[in-house]
Protein backbone atom coordinates (compact mmCIF):
# COMPACT_ATOMS: atom_id res chain seq x y z
CA UNK A 1 0.00 0.00 0.00
CA UNK A 2 2.79 2.45 0.93
CA UNK A 3 4.16 1.54 -2.50
CA UNK A 4 0.75 2.34 -3.91
CA UNK A 5 0.59 5.79 -2.84
CA UNK A 6 3.98 6.53 -3.43
CA UNK A 7 3.46 5.89 -6.99
CA UNK A 8 0.47 8.38 -7.11
CA UNK A 9 2.14 11.05 -5.55
CA UNK A 10 4.65 11.06 -7.74
CA UNK A 11 2.52 10.62 -11.15
CA UNK A 12 0.12 13.48 -9.92
CA UNK A 13 3.16 15.39 -8.98
CA UNK A 14 4.51 14.91 -12.18
CA UNK A 15 1.60 16.30 -14.16
CA UNK A 16 1.22 19.07 -11.98
CA UNK A 17 4.47 20.32 -12.75
CA UNK A 18 5.32 19.33 -16.15
CA UNK A 19 2.80 21.58 -17.09
CA UNK A 20 1.21 19.14 -19.48
CA UNK A 21 -0.54 21.30 -22.04
CA UNK A 22 1.90 24.40 -22.09
CA UNK A 23 4.33 24.72 -25.00
CA UNK A 24 7.18 25.18 -23.63
CA UNK A 25 9.38 25.51 -26.47
CA UNK A 26 11.47 28.25 -24.76
CA UNK A 27 12.60 25.98 -21.84
CA UNK A 28 13.31 27.87 -18.98
CA UNK A 29 11.96 31.49 -19.50
CA UNK A 30 10.66 33.14 -17.21
CA UNK A 31 7.98 35.72 -18.09
CA UNK A 32 10.07 38.81 -15.79
CA UNK A 33 12.81 37.89 -18.83
CA UNK A 34 10.34 37.82 -21.81
CA UNK A 35 10.95 41.40 -24.19
CA UNK A 36 7.98 43.64 -24.94
CA UNK A 37 6.25 42.21 -27.78
CA UNK A 38 6.26 44.24 -31.09
CA UNK A 39 3.36 45.15 -33.08
CA UNK A 40 1.82 41.93 -35.02
CA UNK A 41 2.71 41.33 -38.35
CA UNK A 42 0.69 39.21 -40.99
CA UNK A 43 1.93 35.96 -40.63
CA UNK A 44 2.93 36.21 -37.47
CA UNK A 45 2.12 32.29 -35.26
CA UNK A 46 0.27 33.69 -32.48
CA UNK A 47 -0.04 31.23 -29.21
CA UNK A 48 -2.53 31.48 -25.98
CA UNK A 49 -3.24 29.75 -22.91
CA UNK A 50 -6.67 28.27 -22.73
CA UNK A 51 -7.75 26.29 -20.03
CA UNK A 52 -5.11 23.40 -20.09
CA UNK A 53 -3.33 23.96 -22.67
CA UNK A 54 -2.24 26.40 -25.18
CA UNK A 55 -4.12 27.41 -28.10
CA UNK A 56 -2.59 28.48 -31.63
CA UNK A 57 -3.15 30.87 -34.56
CA UNK A 58 -1.43 32.70 -37.71
CA UNK A 59 -2.87 36.85 -37.75
CA UNK A 60 -3.98 37.89 -40.76
CA UNK A 61 -3.48 41.44 -40.27
CA UNK A 62 -6.90 43.98 -40.24
CA UNK A 63 -7.20 42.19 -36.07
CA UNK A 64 -8.01 38.76 -37.54
CA UNK A 65 -6.77 35.56 -36.70
CA UNK A 66 -6.97 32.09 -38.35
CA UNK A 67 -6.90 28.97 -36.16
CA UNK A 68 -7.53 25.48 -35.91
CA UNK A 69 -10.63 24.71 -33.31
CA UNK A 70 -12.98 21.97 -32.21
CA UNK A 71 -15.75 23.07 -31.81
CA UNK A 72 -18.77 20.55 -31.02
CA UNK A 73 -21.93 23.22 -32.31
CA UNK A 74 -21.55 22.29 -36.48
CA UNK A 75 -23.01 19.16 -35.52
CA UNK A 76 -25.97 20.17 -34.23
CA UNK A 77 -26.74 23.01 -36.70
CA UNK A 78 -25.88 24.57 -39.97
CA UNK A 79 -26.55 28.39 -38.87
CA UNK A 80 -23.46 30.24 -39.44
CA UNK A 81 -24.61 33.47 -37.68
CA UNK A 82 -24.75 30.62 -34.37
CA UNK A 83 -21.39 28.64 -35.30
CA UNK A 84 -19.65 32.07 -36.01
CA UNK A 85 -20.07 33.12 -32.34
CA UNK A 86 -17.19 32.74 -30.12
CA UNK A 87 -16.00 29.24 -29.02
CA UNK A 88 -16.60 28.78 -25.23
CA UNK A 89 -14.10 26.01 -23.66
CA UNK A 90 -17.24 23.82 -23.42
CA UNK A 91 -17.92 23.95 -27.44
CA UNK A 92 -14.22 22.71 -27.63
CA UNK A 93 -13.90 20.43 -25.20
CA UNK A 94 -16.61 18.54 -26.70
CA UNK A 95 -15.76 19.25 -30.33
CA UNK A 96 -11.98 17.50 -29.33
CA UNK A 97 -14.19 14.38 -27.97
CA UNK A 98 -16.18 14.42 -31.03
CA UNK A 99 -13.08 15.14 -33.39
CA UNK A 100 -14.95 17.89 -35.39
CA UNK A 101 -13.10 21.29 -35.79
CA UNK A 102 -12.67 24.03 -38.61
CA UNK A 103 -9.97 26.37 -39.60
CA UNK A 104 -11.81 29.73 -38.86
CA UNK A 105 -11.32 32.96 -38.80
CA UNK A 106 -12.01 35.51 -35.38
CA UNK A 107 -10.77 38.90 -34.19
CA UNK A 108 -7.74 38.46 -32.12
CA UNK A 109 -10.03 39.41 -28.87
CA UNK A 110 -12.01 36.71 -29.52
CA UNK A 111 -8.93 33.92 -30.71
CA UNK A 112 -6.87 35.07 -27.28
CA UNK A 113 -10.33 34.93 -25.09
CA UNK A 114 -8.68 36.98 -21.86
CA UNK A 115 -5.33 35.80 -22.18
CA UNK A 116 -2.12 37.08 -22.78
CA UNK A 117 -0.57 36.53 -26.49
CA UNK A 118 3.18 35.27 -27.03
CA UNK A 119 4.39 36.07 -30.65
CA UNK A 120 6.16 33.79 -32.83
CA UNK A 121 8.14 31.76 -30.00
CA UNK A 122 9.24 28.54 -31.62
CA UNK A 123 11.59 30.68 -34.36
CA UNK A 124 14.18 30.06 -31.80
CA UNK A 125 13.59 26.44 -31.49
CA UNK A 126 12.67 24.82 -35.11
CA UNK A 127 15.01 23.61 -36.85
CA UNK A 128 13.54 25.05 -40.50
CA UNK A 129 13.51 28.73 -40.84
CA UNK A 130 9.78 30.57 -41.04
CA UNK A 131 8.40 31.51 -44.52
CA UNK A 132 7.97 34.74 -45.29
CA UNK A 133 5.17 36.31 -43.53
CA UNK A 134 2.92 36.86 -46.43
CA UNK A 135 3.27 33.15 -47.34
CA UNK A 136 2.19 32.25 -43.81
CA UNK A 137 -0.71 33.85 -44.14
CA UNK A 138 -1.65 32.40 -47.77
CA UNK A 139 -1.09 28.96 -46.35
CA UNK A 140 -3.52 29.43 -43.68
CA UNK A 141 -6.23 31.46 -45.85
CA UNK A 142 -6.25 27.92 -48.07
CA UNK A 143 -7.14 25.98 -44.99
CA UNK A 144 -9.93 27.62 -43.92
CA UNK A 145 -13.03 25.19 -43.66
CA UNK A 146 -13.69 21.59 -42.18
CA UNK A 147 -10.56 20.36 -41.04
CA UNK A 148 -9.43 16.86 -39.53
CA UNK A 149 -8.84 16.78 -36.19
CA UNK A 150 -6.98 14.72 -33.67
CA UNK A 151 -5.73 15.74 -30.26
CA UNK A 152 -2.72 14.63 -30.28
CA UNK A 153 -2.13 14.26 -34.16
CA UNK A 154 -3.51 16.90 -35.98
CA UNK A 155 -4.38 20.15 -33.82
CA UNK A 156 -4.09 24.01 -33.38
CA UNK A 157 -0.39 23.59 -33.15
CA UNK A 158 0.13 21.30 -36.19
CA UNK A 159 -1.62 23.52 -37.63
CA UNK A 160 0.39 26.48 -36.85
CA UNK A 161 3.88 25.23 -37.05
CA UNK A 162 2.76 23.70 -40.99
CA UNK A 163 1.68 27.11 -41.68
CA UNK A 164 4.66 29.02 -40.59
CA UNK A 165 7.61 26.57 -41.42
CA UNK A 166 5.82 23.80 -43.39
CA UNK A 167 6.79 21.29 -40.54
CA UNK A 168 3.54 19.87 -38.43
CA UNK A 169 4.81 19.80 -35.10
CA UNK A 170 3.27 20.07 -31.46
CA UNK A 171 5.49 20.32 -28.49
CA UNK A 172 2.17 19.61 -26.06
CA UNK A 173 1.93 16.13 -27.86
CA UNK A 174 5.55 15.08 -27.56
CA UNK A 175 5.49 15.88 -23.60
CA UNK A 176 2.21 14.08 -23.01
CA UNK A 177 3.71 11.44 -25.18
CA UNK A 178 7.06 11.32 -22.61
CA UNK A 179 4.55 11.52 -19.67
CA UNK A 180 2.68 8.51 -20.71
CA UNK A 181 5.69 6.48 -21.63
CA UNK A 182 7.28 7.34 -18.21
CA UNK A 183 4.30 6.10 -16.14
CA UNK A 184 4.24 2.56 -18.62
CA UNK A 185 7.96 1.72 -18.08
CA UNK A 186 7.23 2.57 -14.36
CA UNK A 187 6.77 -0.86 -13.04
CA UNK A 188 4.50 0.07 -10.12
CA UNK A 189 1.82 1.20 -13.13
CA UNK A 190 1.65 -2.85 -12.92
CA UNK A 191 0.29 -2.40 -9.18
CA UNK A 192 -1.51 -0.02 -9.82
CA UNK A 193 -3.73 -1.70 -12.59
CA UNK A 194 -3.93 -4.86 -10.88
CA UNK A 195 -5.19 -3.53 -7.75
CA UNK A 196 -7.67 -0.99 -9.70
CA UNK A 197 -8.74 -4.83 -11.30
CA UNK A 198 -9.13 -6.50 -8.31
CA UNK A 199 -11.27 -3.13 -6.96
CA UNK A 200 -13.48 -3.95 -10.03
CA UNK A 201 -14.31 -7.48 -9.96
CA UNK A 202 -14.70 -6.79 -5.78
CA UNK A 203 -17.43 -3.99 -6.94
CA UNK A 204 -18.89 -5.53 -9.42
CA UNK A 205 -18.52 -9.14 -9.78
CA UNK A 206 -16.78 -11.63 -11.80
CA UNK A 207 -17.48 -11.53 -15.22
CA UNK A 208 -15.24 -11.22 -18.56
CA UNK A 209 -15.70 -7.78 -18.31
CA UNK A 210 -13.66 -6.74 -14.88
CA UNK A 211 -11.79 -10.23 -15.14
CA UNK A 212 -10.17 -9.50 -18.46
CA UNK A 213 -9.07 -6.03 -17.76
CA UNK A 214 -7.77 -7.58 -15.06
CA UNK A 215 -5.36 -9.90 -16.47
CA UNK A 216 -4.53 -8.23 -19.54
CA UNK A 217 -3.79 -4.66 -18.88
CA UNK A 218 -1.02 -5.26 -15.95
CA UNK A 219 0.46 -8.00 -18.42
CA UNK A 220 0.37 -5.53 -21.08
CA UNK A 221 2.24 -3.08 -18.79
CA UNK A 222 4.42 -5.54 -17.95
CA UNK A 223 5.50 -6.70 -21.26
CA UNK A 224 6.02 -3.08 -22.25
CA UNK A 225 8.33 -1.79 -19.46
Amino acid sequence: MLQLLTFLVEKFSLLSNFKLFESSWLDGECPAQRAPAPPLRRGDLLEVPRTIFTHFGIYLGDNKVAHLIPDILPVFTNNNKLISSVITNNRLILGCIYKRATVRVDTLEDFAYGSNILVNRMDKMMKTHPFPNETVAKRAEKLLGAFPYSLLWNNCEHFGTYCRYGTSASRQTEKLCQCLKSIIRDQRSVIVSWLLGIVSIVCFGMAPSTILPTVLVPFTLWMAG
